[in-house]
């Protein structure tokens, strides 16, 4: 049984108190920020007046969203700690409704910015008084044929908290209200909970993989209709903001925001399916080496090399993450060292009713924030990195950006992550000469890549079939998303691998679906942070940081033209070809240490 929240020890958990000392103060100053927002409507029909009048709404915007940030931290990482503490509900609800409220007595601001005459916006956009902000409201002004006027924009901001039902719902259902039992493996009961998940489909026993497997998805299944209920509701919030707007579909409307054309999109998926063949390649490796006659999908997580499994005490993952990181320079490891050793920014372990899976948090005012489930294995110690990868990237984006461009885009967002997991794996690498340990950890990394990459680009097709499922009013009911979802499952995976009923409604418990077009950015994430990753190895200081520079930018340019002043151009195939034939490289190295019949 997970342990009760209260039983944690301190040092354990996350500094969340380092926001508000307590909960009576979040009140006070919650009730504080409800008054205060009324002065955002000052501005209203101001604007056109003076470049001094523009400066003004928009610090003063800044200075509320910095307030929320805080409040909204403070109550959703409050709540994650115990998803039915009511208390902290009410306060998640409290700080999205007020959120909302915010939009919306916001809203005539960029109606009105860009309904001023467009000579003078000009003038006023390039004047000293709002030097700072130009690229904020160049970036505006580039989205004037998808505004509304201030009436229309207000009632979507009214709409918000509505239109989030499906996806508050879902989360509801799948970190509080689900529960998987146990499993029976030789007379023995064993807890299924979400963070143990995992940890059984790298078991050895086979029986407690398929156990897992067979157990984890049948209970999504026992309410396929109300999963693919909330799915499609969801995907008609989308579809909503879509066409309320007037963009030609979803896509655009969720890559136009970062100047990011969809042929971006398009190219991952038809990229990889055009290399699909090396995903087959390394699972009839995988296939062979263990000595299966069958393949199964409960089969595919388990590092199938004979060597000794690699546990990982939290401290020793942390330390093994801090020696990676040297080569980032002194300032890149001390605050890492800091903020994991006496700052608390992380919380560890998994505790009754804590939110399942592993995120970092944080906003502008606060420090980072890590949420784990830590369980000891070589896939927790590198989520750790990978968090730890997000933390950093937060903290310097902070440190060298204002708040107006200090955070970062979320097509960036994985990038920085999976860099730091490559300089995990390469530090323990180079730590060992056991040919049966560097298997082990080569073998890891083509799992990384082979979850990260091929398969968050199958989530991305799918995501873009139910899309235009939707789009094109063709409901999305649990037969036709089973159906679908099969079909990509055989494609991907293909004929060395059974496909195994149970995965067919997978779908049901991926919230990534929720997000809007949200996971192929883990497929190019990887792709461009194996690319930075190879420059700074292969490089020297400039290489280094060029990085370093990537993680400073924050907002401060759209998110392509940060990676290509770090050397890695997005919208070429180039870095997608490259990651197939990195994941390539490794097969045939792995092949050379582990010999198959």
């Amino acid at each position: 049984m997970p342990k009760r929240r209260e039983d944690i020890e301190k040092n354990d958990k996350w500094n969340i108190e380092s926001i508000f000392a307590t909960d009576e103060l979040w009140e006070y100053e919650f009730d504080v920020f409800k008054k205060e927002i009324k002065d955002i409507s000052l501005f209203r029909g101001k604007l056109k007046n003076s470049e001094t009048e523009i400066l003004n709404a928009i610090q003063k915007s800044i200075f509320l969203d910095r307030k929320l940030g805080k409040l909204f931290t403070y109550a959703h990482t409050r709540r994650d700690e115990d998803t039915k503490n009511e208390k902290y509900k009410t306060y998640y609800e409290k700080a999205c409704n007020v959120s909302v409220e915010l939009d919306e007595l916001s809203s005539y601001l960029v109606p009105e910015l860009l309904s001023i005459e467009e000579s003078l916006l000009i003038k006023y956009i390039n004047s000293d008084v709002l030097k700072e902000y130009k690229f904020h409201l160049e970036k505006i002004i580039r989205t004037k044929p998808y505004t509304l006027s201030d009436k229309e924009e207000r009632v979507i901001s009214l709409a918000g908290s509505a239109l989030r039902t499906a996806y508050d719902v879902f989360g509801s259902l799948n970190d509080a209200d689900l529960k998987f039992g146990t499993i029976n493996i030789d007379n023995n009961e064993k807890e299924l909970t979400h963070g143990l998940y995992y940890s059984y489909l790298i078991d050895k026993d086979r029986r407690i993989r398929e156990a897992a497997f067979k157990k984890y998805h049948n209970k999504y299944d026992e309410f396929p209709t109300a999963f693919a209920s909330l799915l499609n509701g969801q995907i008609k919030t989308h579809l909503f903001n879509s066409k309320v707007r007037n963009f030609k579909d979803c896509l655009e409307a969720s890559l136009f925001y970062k100047n990011i054309d969809t042929s971006v999109y398009t190219n991952l998926i038809d990229t990889v399916r055009s290399n699909i063949s090396v995903l087959h390649k390394y699972l009839s490796f995988r296939k062979k080496a263990m000595g299966l006659d069958e393949l199964r999908l409960y089969d595919v997580y388990i590092p199938f090399v004979e060597s000794q499994e690699m546990k990982f005490s939290f401290d020793e993952a942390k330390t093994a993450l801090l020696e990676s990181v040297q080569i980032l320079g002194d300032e890149y490891y001390s605050e890492l060292k800091k903020g994991l050793e006496n700052d608390r920014w992380v919380d560890k372990y998994e505790n009754e009713n804590k939110r399942s899976g592993a995120y970092s948090t944080g906003c502008y005012d606060t420090m980072p924030f890590i949420l784990l489930n830590f369980n000891g294995t070589l896939n927790d110690a590198k989520t750790l990195a990978h968090e730890a990868g997000h933390s950093m990237h937060s903290y310097m984006t902070k440190k060298y950006q204002p708040p107006i461009y200090g955070s970062y885009p979320i097509f960036l967002a994985e990038v920085a992550s999976t860099f730091n997991e490559e300089l995990f794996i390469h530090n323990l690498l180079g730590k060992t000469k056991d040919k049966n340990v560097r298997a082990y950890l080569i073998n890891s990394r083509l799992e990384e890549i082979r979850a990260t990459f091929f398969r968050q680009t199958m989530f991305a097709e799918f995501e873009l079939k139910i899309h235009n499922f939707v789009e094109n009013d063709t409901p999305l009911t649990e037969n036709l998303l089973k159906t679908e979802y099969r079909k990509l499952n055989e494609y991907y995976f293909g004929e060395n691998v059974v496909i195994d009923k149970e995965i067919e409604i997978e779908w049901a418990r991926i919230p990534h679906f929720y997000y809007n077009y949200y996971v192929y950015q883990y497929a190019t994430g990887i792709s461009a942070a194996i690319a930075l990753f190879n420059r700074v190895m292969k490089g020297g200081k400039k290489e280094i940081d060029d990085y370093l520079g990537f993680l400073k930018a924050g907002n401060s340019k759209f998110p392509l033209d940060i990676l290509k002043d770090a050397g890695v151009d997005m919208t070429s195939p180039r870095p997608i070809e490259d990651t197939v034939k990195y994941f390539d490289s490794l097969i045939n190295e792995l092949s050379e240490i582990y010999q198959v019949s």
